[in-house]
């Protein structure tokens, strides 16, 4: 016994380096996975893609007629709208969906204590004079330009991309640990909620838009659906 005790001693540090490579190599590997999962350009295709895939890819989701399911019933609202502006404007609908369900949940009227508007909450300051903040389709112009500049300087990853338009493209580079924290539940929400709507999961199979929920998303779905209510279902122009 004394000469297996001194054998597991002599191999100790050996079996702790092996150990802590283990660890490492996991974390890497886990690491690299969710970087190609929330990585592609304004379409948000993988960048390993070529680029003809990438337009194929993009095309396909352009073509559909709804947004994915995981949306709730506020979002999925102005689906029709949304599928306009994505081929308006060449973004995924699902990312434009995303970004309306964290920031409004389809609540055109909506105003935030700091001054955003609409169903894409924008600053006034991305407003020409004159121009009605409020209106969908000036919102979604002056939204999604914001977003698609948030794509190019994020080279396309989403989970960055999202971070820029919450807390301004000067965040994108900074890196994680000099965020607000508001930021960084963007960051989170956004990501996975959009990799929800890729997987085509409900709202009730969406983790992500569960957590949004009840960070107090359910409150701004409720004003949402009571000004909603009495309009029909928007036609695109």
């Amino acid at each position: 016994m004394q000469t297996l005790y001194r054998l597991w001693l002599a191999f100790l540090p050996l079996q702790l380096l092996l150990i802590i490579a283990t660890v490492g190599m996991t974390v890497g590997v886990m690491a690299a996975l969710t970087v190609l999962l929330l990585r592609g350009g304004v379409s948000t295709i993988a960048s390993a893609e070529s680029s003809s895939q990438h337009e194929r890819m993009l095309q396909a989701r352009l073509n559909r007629d709804r947004i994915a399911p995981v949306f709730t019933p506020e979002v999925q609202f102005w689906s029709p709208w949304i599928i306009k502006w994505a081929r308006q404007y060449g973004v995924d609908p699902d990312i434009l969906a995303t970004v309306i369900q964290i920031e409004s949940c389809g609540h055109y009227l909506v105003s935030s204590p700091a001054g955003a508007q609409g169903l894409f909450q924008v600053m006034p300051f991305h407003f020409a004079e004159g121009e009605n903040m409020l209106d969908p389709e000036t919102n979604a112009r002056r939204g999604i330009a914001y977003l698609i500049g948030s794509l190019q300087r994020a080279d396309g990853h989403i989970g960055l991309a999202m971070a820029g338009y919450n807390g301004g493209w000067g965040v994108i580079p900074r890196g994680w640990g000099r965020w607000a924290t508001e930021t960084r539940n963007y960051y989170r929400w956004g990501s996975l909620i959009y990799m929800d709507a890729l997987a085509g999961k409900k709202p009730e199979e969406s983790e992500a838009l569960q957590s949004w929920l009840n960070a107090g998303g359910i409150n701004l779905c409720r004003r949402a659906a009571e000004v909603l209510a009495p309009l029909q279902t928007p036609t695109t122009p």
